[in-house]
């Protein structure tokens, strides 16, 4: 969902999350990510490696930039276009 629309108040399926459409909602539900609030208090890198491990294959490291926004908003923080952490996770992840 765009970070605009998005109603902390009514986050009921992972697709109510900032930055989550059909596709990445899939592959939280296949690291076993049913509900937003599972997502509170996790981490993105941990997440991305779960994905690939689970899947075989080795996604784009954008997608920890999408993980980092949806923590960060479950943990209380405003919602920003997931692009606002590529910086972040460049100068923490060094993929290897």
């Amino acid at each position: 969902m765009n970070p605009r629309k998005v109603q902390r108040n009514k986050l009921f399926e992972l697709e109510d999350l900032p930055n989550i459409g059909k596709t990445m909602a899939a592959d939280l539900r296949c690291i076993g990510i049913r509900s937003p609030i599972q997502l509170a208090g996790r981490d993105p890198f941990q997440l991305y490696e779960a994905l690939c491990q689970r899947t075989g294959v080795r996604h784009d490291p954008c997608v920890i930039d999408v993980f980092m926004s949806v923590v960060h908003f479950m943990d209380g923080g405003d919602a920003l276009p997931w692009w606002s952490f590529t910086q972040p996770r460049k100068r923490t992840y060094k993929p290897g």
